[in-house]
């Protein structure tokens, strides 16, 4: 039976445990204790494109594709993938011994299901979904899909890690419209969600699957190859308070800390028996999001004054005083990936002018109008940003109303279209892992389709043509030089503010191996 348990009770008994660390270690070396960046607000992997929300997905949930390190796909929920008709028709091929949490065997009207659903909120989905003529199911081991014309990235985008990943979960399940969020959580992946156990703002609880079938080959790499759990009791401990978390690794009660605090690397890496390593080598790319519904950043030339005045280094030195774990000079795509370029980057790297700037902001058309800025309270980094941006826009002569809650609110609140005197926002900052930014597919805050898209909403049609080129780009040459003209246009219309490039060390007991690059993930990694 589900054991339950209220918020107060759990935190006095954490609290107990941190006071006596000779138990640390005896509580089961079958459960693996982790601390997330944050909880997870929205359980629905497909609802949102939160990290939490993102990396509870891959527990619950399996994908038709797994990406390895080099950040190609392979099958992973299937025996295979094959092309025909000039490749406008995919035929993929479900593995057998497949089952969902709730003993169903998952059948390819499942993985239609889901798959359409995806593809509605998504930012690659949706391109997917545009050359599709007919997605079916001609049996109950065959998805067919029936192109438009060519779309050769189908594998990249059904298997991509970042968010909204595309979860395979029941038919009844996928059915419910993409607006609303999914509550119950049953999935096919290698671990159950023990509903009963959550104490939100405390505590989330999964179980090994034993019904879970690992691929037979292939080598466990980002989220690909066989997914082998060797722990019997997932349990994420959420705790805002950092000291709280240094306090339960130093005592053993936890096992990984996904990402501590910059300030307190130097003392986690003097710890025994713990390590730390970067393991998404791709970094997170800290981003400025602007509202374009309402007033003030409905106005493109304010939103081009604001670009003008970031200074990358300023946000990234707010977040952390160790020079090798940042990098500016960061445009719209990943740095180091074919699709980054240096087109129209001054605007980021020429001197600033505080003075012109504020001069600017009028000569714009600003009219005082309430700028409210959203700060994440329990995420470090994340208020860092805010903070830095904050000030900024106030120095700019913004009238500012900064708003600090957890980052679950700041989900919620940021979904919200309505003028600020109505419960809404005009600015958010936030990461997003590189792979996010490696090109336009996948590429959320690049996206330019006005309500349809992430929360900012802007519109911009030829950006939009743009992407549409990309996609259908003959080459990998004429693909880089649509990106670098889709980073000119952003740079005029501003869908959002590139902030700089973050690399976030992640820290562990010693004892664990297996741990995988990439985005967390509970397979594979075991107790030595």
């Amino acid at each position: 039976m589900a054991r339950s348990i209220n918020r107060r009770t759990f935190t006095a008994s954490a609290l107990a445990t941190l006071t006596a660390p000779s138990l640390s270690l005896a509580q089961g070396a079958n459960v693996l204790k982790f601390v997330p960046q944050t909880d997870v607000a929205v359980l629905d992997p497909v609802w949102t494109t939160t990290y939490p929300t993102r990396d509870h997905g891959y527990l619950v949930f399996d994908t038709l594709f797994g990406m390895d390190g080099q950040y190609k796909m392979s099958p992973q929920m299937l025996e295979g993938a094959a092309t025909e008709a000039d490749g406008k028709v995919w035929n993929l091929t479900l593995r057998a011994g497949l089952k969902f949490h709730d003993g169903s065997a998952v059948l390819a009207r499942d993985c239609v299901a889901s798959i359409k659903r995806w593809g509605a909120r998504d930012a690659f989905g949706q391109a997917l979904m545009a050359a599709t003529d007919e997605l079916s199911a001609p049996d109950d081991k065959t998805i067919r899909f029936r192109l438009k014309y060519p779309f050769p990235l189908l594998p990249d985008a059904l298997g991509k890690a970042s968010p909204n990943m595309c979860a395979m979960m029941p038919e009844r399940l996928a059915n419910t419209s993409p607006t609303e969020r999914i509550t119950e959580m049953v999935g096919s992946g290698p671990y159950r969600f023990l509903a009963g156990e959550r104490v939100p703002g405390a505590l989330i609880a999964y179980a090994k699957f034993d019904g879970y079938v690992p691929r037979s080959s292939g080598t466990p790499d980002w989220t690909a190859g066989p997914k082998v759990a060797h722990f019997e009791r997932i349990e994420w401990r959420i705790m805002p308070d950092s000291n709280t978390a240094l306090s339960a690794l130093r005592a053993g009660e936890i096992d990984w800390w996904y990402s501590p605090d910059a300030d307190l690397l130097p003392a986690i890496r003097r710890m025994n028996g713990v390590a730390s390593k970067v393991i998404d080598p791709t970094g997170w790319i800290s981003t400025m999001r602007l509202n374009h519904l309402v007033a003030p950043f409905d106005n493109a030339a304010l939103r081009r004054v604001v670009l003008s005045a970031v200074s990358q280094a300023d946000f990234m030195q707010g977040q952390t005083s160790e020079r090798d774990l940042w990098k500016d000079g960061v445009g719209i795509f990943c740095p180091g990936t074919p699709m980054a370029s240096d087109a129209g980057m001054e605007v980021l790297t020429k001197p600033r002018d505080l003075a012109a700037l504020k001069k600017a902001v009028i000569d714009a058309g600003y009219k005082g109008e309430k700028v409210v800025v959203l700060g994440a309270t329990d995420i470090a980094s994340s208020r860092a940003l805010s903070d830095v941006g904050a000030d900024l826009l106030q120095k700019l002569g913004f009238n500012v109303d900064y708003q600090l809650m957890d980052w679950g609110t700041v989900v919620q609140r940021r979904a919200k279209t309505e003028p600020v005197e109505q419960g809404g926002w005009n600015v958010f900052h936030t990461f997003w892992s590189g792979t996010d930014h490696f090109t336009p597919a996948g590429h959320a805050f690049l996206r330019a389709n006005g309500r349809n898209g992430a929360p900012g909403w802007p519109t911009v049609p030829a950006l939009e043509t743009m992407r549409d080129d990309w996609f259908k780009a003959p080459s990998a040459a004429a693909a880089a030089e649509v990106a670098r003209k889709m980073q000119l246009l952003a740079f005029q219309e501003v869908p959002y503010v590139p902030l700089g490039q973050r690399f976030f060390p992640t820290a562990y007991r010693s004892n664990l191996t297996g741990m995988l690059n990439g985005n967390p993930v509970f397979w594979n990694i075991k107790r030595g």
